[in-house]
Formats: structure tokens, sequence, C-alpha cells
């Protein structure tokens, strides 16, 4: 390759866009399942409210049913810690390994580009078998010298992403596929550190696969905070959050042998699949969660594998606040697009998105309301100087439903070796009302502007160890899901 032609002073290559999604099977097409899902959530939600106002009795029973609902859903999280359990199963190197593709798209990155280069120039795997791919937008002239002043190793170049609409992460990762030169591909975020194995136990797993119907493998996301952070709590719910969805549900629907939403980094395809499927939705701002479904319809199963990567958390409030807000819209639009065909997606993929997107985004909607309903019933009680009226099945209920939220963050944490003690648990509720500030300003998001892409802010931190409990610790066993039934 010749590195002079990406020098300082050369011109970087410019992406072309793949072909977009039909409308049908993309976020674009909003009529009538984005802003009128987000409607008819609100007019639920009211219908509920005046239920309780107008019938206590029918208000009882819908209560009964969500509380049967809530009931399954605590049963569903301890099927999957059990699930995820299992040893990691050694799959051994391959004679030759295939070409990779590493994709990094990044907007106003400057600060961490340098960095990023450095961890991706870690990675163990072979460096005439490696190619990657910065892709960067033509406006940010920042990001561009940055990325062109750093020293970068010879298989990774600066790929342009010419002006255009939407200006989502996932268009500028559509303009880089037509030039990958992998049999597999990877994408990093800014603020990624991946586990410098990461690569060849993806490689061998792929290769090992006997059926060939392995499209994509999702490494687990681990958070660590910086020393001294501004924002303890946030950093730590968020960090047991992550323990919870990466080490025990992801892991325990690929043993179950159910598609899932990917995560937005660290999901390694096999580019045949990836451009037969479409590449990215453009105008979804979820893509990784609407790409997890949409291998899934055309008959391609996902797995897990063990070596991490390790991010940042966002940080403040109102950091946290914009990331949040744009997956649960993300999560309305694949909830929109994936339900325009049920067929398509068969019983089990359709399980797996309500017990997925389904159940996210109603837990999002509940929790604020839910406990500011207990608060408000224990205060008038006292205030009264009665003791506080509930139904014994309502407190087992809303119990349960807590302890095995915290039985997934803290098996997660466990396996992930992070902290999470009795003091996080007790705060965790705090933590999950803020889900319901997000899920109202993603509503209203949707409704106002549903392409717009909510920046997380990355700043650039001190290196630590890849894993602190040790570098050879892995993660959930990495399973192979059966095939697919449709």
């Amino acid at each position: 390759m010749d590195r002079g032609r990406y020098s300082e002073k050369g011109n970087p290559p410019v992406g072309t866009p793949t072909a977009p999604l039909p409308c049908a099977h993309s976020a674009a097409r909003r009529n009538p399942s984005l802003s009128q899902w987000a409607l008819l959530t609100l007019a639920v939600a009211g219908l509920v409210w005046i239920a309780g106002h107008v019938s206590p009795a029918l208000f009882e029973r819908s209560a009964m049913v969500a509380g049967f609902g809530f009931l399954f859903v605590a049963g569903w999280r301890c099927l999957l810690v059990v699930a995820s359990l299992g040893a990691p199963r050694v799959t051994p190197a391959p004679d030759l390994w295939p070409r990779y593709t590493i994709l990094a798209a990044l907007h106003d990155e400057a600060e961490v580009v340098e960095q990023l280069i450095g961890r991706l120039a870690r990675i163990d795997y072979p460096a005439d078998r490696l190619q990657g791919l910065l892709v960067l937008e033509a406006h940010d002239a920042a990001t561009l010298a940055a990325a062109r002043a750093a020293v970068r190793p010879d298989w990774l170049e600066i790929l342009v992403a010419p002006p255009g609409e939407p200006g989502t992460k996932p268009r500028a990762l559509n303009c880089a596929l037509p030039h990958a030169t992998g049999d597999l591909l990877t994408v990093y975020d800014a603020e990624d550190a991946p586990d410098p194995g990461q690569l060849q136990e993806a490689a061998a797993r792929f290769v090992a696969d006997v059926d060939g119907r392995l499209a994509c493998l999702q490494a687990p996301l681990r958070i660590r905070a910086a020393a001294g952070s501004t924002s303890p709590f946030i950093d730590r719910q968020f960090a047991a959050e992550y323990a919870g969805l990466f080490e025990a549900t992801l892991p325990g629907m690929a043993r179950l042998g159910l598609p899932f939403p990917l995560g937005g980094t660290s999901n390694h395809f096999r580019v045949d699949v990836l451009r037969a499927v479409g590449g990215w939705d453009s105008w979804n701002v979820t893509e990784d969660a609407d790409l997890g479904f949409r291998l899934w319809r055309a008959g391609w199963r996902t797995g897990v594998i063990t070596r991490p990567t390790w991010e940042t958390p966002p940080g403040r409030l109102y950091d946290w606040l914009p990331q949040r807000t744009r997956w649960l819209k993300g999560y309305m639009q694949t909830w929109g697009v994936h339900t325009r065909d049920l067929l398509a997606l068969g019983p089990r993929g359709l399980f797996a998105m309500v017990m997925t997107l389904g159940v996210a985004l109603s837990s999002a909607a509940l929790y604020g309301p839910t406990l500011s309903w207990v608060v408000a019933s224990l205060l008038v009680a006292a205030t009264a100087g009665l003791a506080p009226e509930a139904s014994p099945l309502a407190i087992s209920v809303l119990g349960l439903g807590a302890t095995t939220a915290w039985l997934s963050c803290k098996f997660g944490a466990v396996r992930a070796g992070i902290p999470y003690g009795a003091w996080d648990m007790i705060r965790a509720p705090l933590y999950w009302c803020l889900l319901s500030l997000a899920f109202s300003h993603a509503i209203w998001r949707l409704l106002a502007e549903p392409f717009a892409w909510d920046k997380t802010r990355h700043r650039r931190e001190i290196d630590a160890a890849l894993d602190e409990a040790g570098a050879d610790r892995l993660s959930a066993a990495h399973v192979s899901a059966p095939e697919p039934v449709a």
C-alpha cells in the first residue's frame, strides 16, 4: 500500500454510497410506522389514565394484565442468565486468516482520533490481511487534519464520505462498504479500545462455522470510567446496564437461537452477507438494532464472542440524555420498520423483538410513572397518618421485577469484572426514572426530527489495561445459535 498517498499533503479517496434500502425496509418511510407509533403510545397512555379516573375496575384489570406481563419479563431475565452460563469454547486458529476490514466512522472527533489509531494499531492480526478505513466527513476539517497528522499503520487509510443526507453514522458506513476488501468486517467507534485478540477470535469462529449461516458476531462492550469522574452515579449505573445486556441478555439469546439488536460497535460481519442485505439503513439512528433483525429476516443467524471492547460512559446527564434519546428513538424506528411485515419475522423473530425492543421501550415509558405512583402513595398515607394501602400482589410484582433487573446487572457485572454493590442497587430506580425522561424526549424527537443524529461527545482518556480484572479474563461463553426458523 502506498503510505504516501494518505499523507498530510495527499487527498484521501472519496467514498461511494451503497444503493439505499427499499423504502419498505427503511426508516426513511414514515407512514404509518414511525410518528404514528409514537402517537399511539401517547394515546394508550392517555386511555389508561382516563380509565383510572372513570372506571377504577377497568384500571385494576389493566394493571393486572400489566402485572402478568411484568412477571413474564422477570422470568425471562432469569432464563437468559441461566442460558448464558457455560465455559467459553476454544476455536482453533485457521490455516489462513481471512481478510479483515475495520471501519470507524468519525465526526467531530479530532480530540480522540489519534487515541483511536493507537488502539487499532495494537490489534493482533496479520497486517497483510488487514484493511482499515477511517471514514471522515468532507466538511470535518479538524478531524481530517488530526487523522492526517497522526502516525497510522500502513493498513489504515482515510476515506472521505461525500456530502449528502442524512448526516448519520450508517450513511458514512455505507459510503465505505463498496471499498471494503475484506472477507470479514467490523465496526468500531471513536472511544473504543478493542481487545487485541478480538479479530482473531471472530475470524476463527466464522471459519469454523459448519452450516455457513452465521452472519454476525457481537463482542461484549464494557464500560470503564476515569478516576475522579464528575458523574459517578450515571457512570456506574450505565456500566452495570451494559454488563447485564452484553454479558447475560445477548449471550442468552444467542444460546436460545434468537435474533437480537446488535450493539453499535464491535459487531463482526461477513462482507458478502452484509452487502446482500443492503448494508445499514442510513435513515435509522440505531442502525445496529435494525440490522440484527434484518439479518434474521433474510435467514441468517447471529452469535456472540468473548473478547471485549472497552468504552467510556457518556458522562454527565446533559451528555447521557441525548445519547439515550437517540437510542430509544431508533428503537421506535426499528419497531415501526419491522412490524410492517410480521410474517417475515416469524414467531420467534417477533418474540425476540418484543422481548428486546418492546420491553426496552415499555420499561422506559413506565419506570418514572410507576415510581412516582409508589412515592405519591407513601406521601399521601404519611400525610394522612394512615398505613399505606397497597396490594400484596402489586408489591410482589414490583419487588420481583426489580430483583431480576438487579440480578441481571449483578451477574453481568461480576462476569465483566466491574463493581456493582448494594448501594448501586438501591439507587438504580433513580437511574431507571431517567429512562422515562429520555423516552418522553425520544417521542418528541421522533415527531420533530426523526432522522437527526444526537452526537455523543467523546473525550481523550488515559489508557488503562484493557481489563482491570486480568488480561486473560473472558466474558460470557460464545455460543453458536441453532438454525433460525423464519
